[in-house]
């Protein structure tokens, strides 16, 4: 298996770090940048998420959760804007029949 992911300090704890090494035998890990739209399209994703509540307080954990699914349902039906996120890597997605 092969795990992409950006370098983030909390996905550096000591934990994971055991884990992973602990399972190089089937685990293969890609480290990203912290930050790198250029090749991880999730990024323009979380980037149109936080640009939809810049003016959103919750009143608890439970509304936030709830908003954050909702608005992230709404770009799910967007292929266009998911498009967008993907061109911007210069990626393409190609499915096999």
């Amino acid at each position: 298996m092969v795990w992409i992911w950006d370098n983030l300090n909390v996905h550096r704890t000591h934990e994971m770090v055991e884990f992973i090494d602990a399972n190089r035998d089937w685990l293969h890990v890609v480290h990203l940048p912290s930050y790198a739209p250029d090749l991880n399209p999730t990024e323009g994703v979380w980037s149109l998420l936080k640009r939809s509540l810049t003016e959103f307080a919750a009143a608890d954990l439970g509304h936030l959760v709830r908003v954050v699914k909702r608005k992230l349902k709404k770009i799910q039906y967007r292929p266009d804007v998911l498009d967008g996120c993907l061109a911007q890597t210069g990626l393409t997605l190609a499915t096999t029949p």
